[in-house]
């Protein structure tokens, strides 16, 4: 982590970024952000444990096979726990956020908050794209 701050540092107003090689970890973490879902379990267990159903219900209108997959890609990397209560069914099963998932939440939070501060600038670029892509496509035709 701190050869990643150090490499960082501003010189002459410029920002540095770290060497490739130091941004590896951070490739493995986003490519489980790519899916929507995976954010807004995170965001849900970052408020406290829950069980399947109670997740589900607060991010309807995923589906029970998506919420499962999204669950135990990210029960494999560490960020999820999940805890079976009882020894006798009907078992309870309860999902919360590791010490390394709850870690992910202040930077989860900043990502959210630059999103929301770029939202126009995005829906525009996002529109303009259509835009071009459709345009294109019409001129092929």
């Amino acid at each position: 982590m701190q050869s990643v701050q150090r490499a960082a540092k501003e010189s002459d107003g410029a920002q540095v970024l770290p060497p490739i090689h130091l941004l590896l970890g951070a490739e493995k973490v986003l490519s489980l952000f790519i899916s929507k879902w995976a954010v807004r379990v995170v965001y849900s267990l970052g408020r406290s444990p829950k069980r399947h159903g109670e997740i589900r219900r607060e991010l309807r209108p995923i589906s029970q096979k998506v919420l499962t997959s999204t669950l135990r890609d990210l029960e494999a990397a560490g960020l999820v726990q999940h805890e079976v209560i009882g020894i006798k069914a009907p078992y309870v099963s309860r999902y919360s956020l590791t010490t390394m998932g709850r870690s992910f939440v202040q930077p989860l939070k900043v990502l959210c908050e630059w999103a929301q501060a770029h939202e126009e600038e995005l829906d525009a670029a996002y529109s303009r794209t259509v835009a071009d892509r459709q345009s294109a496509e019409s001129r092929r035709q």
